[in-house]
C-alpha cells in the first residue's frame, strides 16, 4: 500500500507548490523604496534587485517547466527519486536568500559571487536527479547532456568570474537561462508530432 502512494501526481504536486512558495518569497523582497527617496532615486536603488529578481525568476521557471519534462519519463516514484527530488528543491529553495543577498548588499564581487553558487547548487542536484531517473527507467533526459555541461561550465566559471567583473558573470548566469528557455528537441519533436496526429484526426 505505502509503495503505491509513491505516485508522479503527489511527487509533482509536492514540487510545484515549494516551486511556487519560493517565488512567491523573492517576489515579498521587491520593497518600494521610502517615499522622501524620489521616484526616479527610488526606482534606481530598486534596480538591481529588480533585474536579479528577473533572473531568478526565469532560472527558477525554467527549473519549473523542465521539471515536468522530467517527471513525464517516470512510471514509477522510487526512494531515490523521492530524495533525490528534495535536494533538488533545497537547493532551489537557497535562490531567495541569494536574491535579496545582492539586491540589499548590491553589485558587488562578493554577492554575483555567492549569487553563482546558489545558482550552481540547482544544477548540480538537478544533474543528480536526471541521473537516477535515467538510470532508473533507462530514458533520456529531455535537456542534452551537451547543454548540461555547458550550463555546469558556466554556472561553476560564474563563480570565479565574479571577482573579475560582477556583470560578466551575471551575463554568464544570463547565457544559460537563455540556453534553457529554447525547448528541447525531444519535446519540439514530440509537439509536433502530437500536433500533426490531432490535424489528421480533425482533416477525417
Amino acid at each position: 500500500m505505502a509503495q503505491d502512494q509513491l505516485t508522479t501526481a503527489r511527487l509533482q504536486a509536492f514540487s510545484d507548490g515549494v516551486i511556487a512558495v519560493i517565488i512567491t518569497i523573492m517576489v515579498l523582497d521587491l520593497k518600494v523604496p521610502a517615499p522622501q527617496t524620489g521616484n526616479l532615486a527610488g526606482l534606481h536603488q530598486v534596480l538591481p534587485l529588480i533585474l536579479v529578481y528577473l533572473l531568478s525568476f526565469v532560472q527558477v521557471g525554467i527549473y519549473w517547466v523542465n521539471h515536468h519534462y522530467l517527471i513525464d519519463d517516470v512510471k514509477q516514484i522510487s526512494h531515490g527519486i523521492l530524495w533525490s527530488n528534495l535536494i533538488f528543491l533545497f537547493c532551489l529553495s537557497l535562490f531567495p536568500f541569494a536574491t535579496k543577498w545582492v539586491g540589499e548588499r548590491g553589485i558587488s564581487s562578493f554577492s554575483v559571487s555567492l549569487y553563482a553558487a546558489t545558482a550552481t547548487l540547482p544544477a548540480m542536484s538537478w544533474t543528480i536527479l536526471s541521473a537516477v531517473i535515467r538510470r532508473s527507467f533507462h530514458v533520456q533526459p529531455a535537456g542534452s547532456p551537451l547543454k548540461q555541461v555547458v550550463s555546469s561550465a558556466l554556472n561553476l566559471g560564474a563563480i570565479a568570474a565574479a571577482f573579475v567583473s560582477p556583470y560578466l558573470a551575471l551575463a554568464m548566469l544570463s547565457t544559460v537561462a537563455a540556453l534553457w528557455l529554447i525547448p528541447p528537441r525531444r519535446i519540439r519533436e514530440e509537439t509536433c508530432q502530437v500536433r500533426s496526429a490531432t490535424h489528421g484526426e480533425e482533416s477525417r
